[in-house]
């Protein structure tokens, strides 16, 4: 077994389970420091061992899958790893439309992040780093933003696109957290409230409302702000009336996002139920913050195809043109 190959496996099936972020980080770094090496080199195991970037645990799995097996940590993971059925939902969906690089709060590069996602078989991905007011997950400014646009231009071919995008933050008022003519020139605008998710009902329902009913708004994301499980803790959902919500998504050609997350499973089924019946689009999404979590959507499709919800009203499943199209609607 090729050891950088192991290490990337076992870094991608650390970040699916949501495992410590400085867990995955060290297995990457591994097969960093290893890329590029000898069949001599990699043999040499005390030179390894000085190796900076290598350390016990990774040179046990570089040494165990140079000896030709698999390396009983890597087959440990995989062992536990959730399997979900890949339904046919799950096979037609073409791309991702909400994921972060380490510009912001993601684990690693713009580059590993499409790395993965053409390794997934992606037609597209939009990166959709942070807004400015969330500090703590080091929101871009616009000026970062700029200069990541002129990242993200470089990054498409050979029949994958990276859209340039934002996870941009529902403030108070229902306005968005960044400038208007930066929202006007990226791909994809996710907008999510992160903030005061224990608002009181009528308010939040106007925010959510107001930002739903946004011309540069393409996504209204993890609408509840729920978490289920997992290493935060639980929260309960926001507060307010679905109805004119998924109403304004409805008139406003704003798809709601089912989130990928197992933490999250957000929205609830009774309410992708209400956005089905109120005649919304939705976007299957896997909100990865790492490259092995881009394959989380398997639990959104999982999900999305037992409540029912048609295939053509999952903008994830559209061609790439079809995707421009819709959001190239009218911006105001």
């Amino acid at each position: 077994m090729n050891p950088v190959d192991a290490l990337t496996e076992i870094a991608e099936l650390l970040e699916r389970e949501r495992s410590s972020r400085y867990k995955s980080k060290a297995f990457r770094t591994a097969a960093d420091a290893i890329a590029g090496l000898t069949d001599a080199e990699l043999d040499d195991v005390p030179a390894l061992r000085r190796r900076a970037g290598i350390g016990e645990r990774t040179l046990e799995v570089i040494v165990r899958a140079r000896g030709g097996a698999v390396p009983a940590y890597l087959a440990d993971l995989r062992e536990r790893r959730g399997v979900v059925p890949a339904g046919e939902l799950r096979r037609l969906l073409r791309g991702d439309l909400h994921s972060h690089s380490e510009w912001s709060d993601g684990l690693t590069p713009i580059e590993e992040m499409v790395g993965a996602a053409r390794a997934l078989g992606h037609e597209y991905l939009a990166l959709t780093d942070h807004s400015p007011r969330l500090r703590v997950a080091r929101g871009l400014s616009p000026e970062r933003l700029r200069e990541q646009l002129d990242v993200v231009a470089g990054m498409s071919g050979d029949g994958f696109t990276l859209l340039s995008g934002i996870e941009v933050d529902i403030l108070d008022d229902g306005s968005l957290d960044q400038e208007d003519e930066l929202l006007r020139r990226l791909d994809i605008v996710v907008a999510s409230a992160h903030s005061k998710l224990r608002m009181a009902h009528g308010p939040m329902t106007r925010r959510l409302v107001a930002a739903a009913s946004d011309p540069r708004v393409d996504v209204l994301g993890h609408v509840t702000g729920r978490l289920v499980e997992g290493s935060r803790g639980t929260r309960p959902p926001s507060e307010f009336d679905p109805a004119p919500v998924f109403a304004a998504c409805a008139a406003n050609g704003v798809a709601v996002e089912i989130n990928s997350r197992p933490e999250r499973q957000d929205p609830p089924d009774e309410l992708i139920t209400g956005a089905l019946e109120a005649g919304c689009l939705f976007s299957i999404d896997s909100d990865a913050h790492a490259p092995g979590q881009l394959s989380l959507l398997d639990y959104g499709a999982a999900r999305a195809e037992r409540l029912g919800v048609p295939a053509d009203r999952i903008v994830t499943t559209w061609p790439l043109a079809r995707l421009r199209e819709w959001t190239g609607r009218d911006r105001g």
